[in-house]
């Protein structure tokens, strides 16, 4: 068969990739970014942007059916992803023929929707159940696996954490096991398959979040951790702390959003599930448990939760940096430069234009779209600096302080953050 996969990069839409790869399907993966991985037929185009059918046709030309695993958040264009792009999809897969289409949602959209990220999925479905297709809908819970991104690299960070920060007021969820979910697939792109069903893909065991955190920890090889229950006041700074970052550019599972969706809980009856398809969804202990953790998902997990503290710290460091150079260290800047022989116009300039490139490299680091040059800048600009200053004032090599020697460590981190910059 030849399918296509919207998100077909994302957690969801690479093991399905995979796997149907494997079994010889002529996959074609639909995302905004190519993957570059030779052999892999993608299609850059940005739903959110198809709004016409016309955009989707070319694209599905030869394709037997589709699956849509595209999912948006906070900060991201939901009502584009979820409704406009998806629905222009349908249309066209309508007129094209092609009936099957398989949409991943999200568990609970039947019900009351408390954010725009589940009145957007509530529109999507039935934007999908409104055309004359054998439509599937799909609507996991929190989905877990041996690969990680958004919810589930969260259980891993918040597992690395010796003291473990439980939120009030969240309902509980029923994890998923990735492999579970692309086995349901493959079973509903079987011929004969049933069609126009939605089915709920929840774990068979409800928990608290704090609870499946506890799960991971155990599994990475940890002591069980002291859970500490923050305080209304505490979480919400958390949540806007997260909306923060999203306004920066970077992906979140921490945010107002997440914060609505906890409230109402990540639970359904696995049950129908199990009769439609014979599938017996693993319990999450179980599930990891087949799958003894490495020491890379060890490293993964204590630098996914030290991550938002390297580019916080670090961006802040260079912005700093040039606000006390322009400030109360004007004077001492200007002494160094006088005393490497600057004249004073030419050591004004010299530190007013290096004060300007810390805070703008500052800036550009903490803003994720150009977090990529900025921290190439902050490397090259420290190894300036230390050519400069080794010409002007060699002295500063063997100053008590170590101005010149703390250079290196501050290159070090720029390479850890340079290392993990990429969520995926």
């Amino acid at each position: 068969m030849r399918i296509l996969i919207i998100g077909g990069t994302g957690l969801i839409g690479s093991a399905i990739h995979a796997r149907l790869f494997a079994e010889g399907h002529d996959c074609v993966l639909v995302s905004r970014h190519p993957t570059g991985t030779p052999g892999v037929h993608h299609v850059a185009l940005d739903i959110a942007q198809a709004t016409d059918a016309s955009r989707w046709k070319p694209v599905l030309e030869g394709v037997d059916a589709v699956i849509n695993a595209a999912g948006a958040l906070q900060g991201q264009d939901m009502q584009g992803v979820h409704v406009a792009g998806s629905a222009a999809l349908y249309a066209a897969c309508e007129s094209e023929g092609v009936r099957r289409v398989i949409l991943f949602s999200a568990i609970g959209t039947d019900r009351e929707a408390r954010s725009d990220f589940s009145r957007t999925r509530q529109e999507g479905e039935a934007a999908l159940m409104s055309r004359d297709l054998d439509w599937v809908v799909l609507r996991p819970s929190v989905v877990v696996g041996r690969a990680a991104y958004g919810g589930s690299a969260l259980l891993r960070g918040l597992a690395s954490l010796p003291v473990l920060p439980v939120m009030p007021d969240t309902a509980p969820i029923q994890p998923v096991y990735l492999d579970d979910v692309v086995e349901t697939v493959v079973f509903f792109l079987k011929p004969g398959a049933p069609s126009r069903v939605t089915l709920d893909l929840a774990g068979p065991r409800q928990m608290v979040f704090s609870d499946a955190v506890a799960v991971f920890r155990r599994w990475l090889r940890w002591r069980p951790a002291y859970r500490l229950r923050l305080p209304v006041w505490a979480a919400s700074m958390s949540y806007r702390a997260g909306d923060l970052a999203q306004m920066l550019g970077w992906s979140t599972p921490v945010n107002s959003t997440a914060q609505a969706e906890m409230r109402r809980g990540a639970t359904g009856d696995p049950e129908p599930w199990r009769q439609a398809t014979g599938i017996a969804p693993r319990d999450l202990q179980a599930a990891v448990a087949s799958e003894p953790a490495s020491v890379q998902e060890r490293w993964f997990a204590r630098l996914y939760a030290l991550k938002p503290l390297i580019f916080g710290v670090f961006g802040l460091f260079w912005i700093v940096t040039g606000i006390i150079s322009l400030g109360p260290g004007w004077e001492i800047g200007m002494s160094l430069l006088r005393e490497g022989g600057l004249q004073e116009n030419f050591a004004a300039l010299t530190v007013i234009a290096g004060a300007l490139a810390d805070i703008v490299i500052g800036v550009a680091i903490l803003w994720r779209p150009a977090s990529r040059y900025g921290l190439w800048a902050a490397l090259i600009i420290s190894l300036v600096y230390v050519v400069i200053g080794t010409a002007l004032v060699p002295r500063l090599w063997a100053d008590p302080l170590g101005p010149m020697l703390k250079i290196w460590p501050v290159l070090i981190l720029n390479l850890v953050a340079m290392a993990i910059r990429e969520d995926r």
